[in-house]
């Protein structure tokens, strides 16, 4: 671990991941192409830092989350998890991938990377919850469930146990998820329908 993070991303969500990097670093630094207040430079400016900082994309938005990811290439990625959050010994989780305050993440389950596990959510036994996904405020993945990649659970969403949700899914605030989602899109309600 280096001494100084590399926040991408300056707006709400950066300001919880820098709470959060403040128990592990005594330097941080934000880069930001819209955004200039405390920011250090826009995002290209990433090369400066490269050889002596560790990198987190702090973009709430997964596509764009996965492009900056990508173009950063080869650099550290941090995970970051808040002291509070509570992370099962046999759980795995991948790298550029942050747990907010009060997340439970229990036994086996693997996390790949650049997720977002959000505040108070929790991931129960032998989950999967694939690459640039997002799991928001307050949301409940039961146990044995497959989330794919680029999946937004917005909000206070359920996914009951034992289902699987296919890549590029967006599950509405307050769904109920209580059948496998095999097709693309946007499902809300309880129980959850795509619309």
């Amino acid at each position: 671990m280096n001494q100084r993070l590399v926040i991408i991303g300056a707006s709400g969500h950066g300001k919880v991941i820098k709470e959060i990097g403040e128990f592990y670093y005594k330097n941080i630094v934000f880069l930001d192409d819209v955004l200039t207040k405390n920011v250090s430079g826009p995002v290209s400016d990433f090369i400066k830092y490269k050889n002596d900082s560790d990198f987190i994309v702090a973009i709430g938005n997964n596509e764009i989350r996965a492009k900056i990811f990508s173009l950063l290439g080869d650099v550290n990625h941090a995970t970051l998890i808040h002291p509070n959050a509570y992370i099962s010994k046999t759980a795995k989780i991948g790298k550029g991938t942050v747990v907010m305050a009060g997340a439970v993440i229990n036994a086996d389950v693997t996390i790949g990377k650049g997720v977002i596990i959000n505040t108070c959510s929790s991931i129960d036994h032998d989950c999967i919850i694939n690459d640039f996904s997002h799991i928001s405020v307050g949301s409940h993945i039961a146990g044995t469930v497959e989330i794919g990649s680029n999946c937004f659970v917005c909000a206070g969403a359920t996914v009951i146990n034992n289902l699987k949700v296919c890549s590029n899914v967006i599950i509405g605030a307050g769904g109920t998820v209580i059948n496998n989602i095999e097709e693309s899109g946007t499902y809300v309600g309880t129980p959850t329908k795509k619309i």
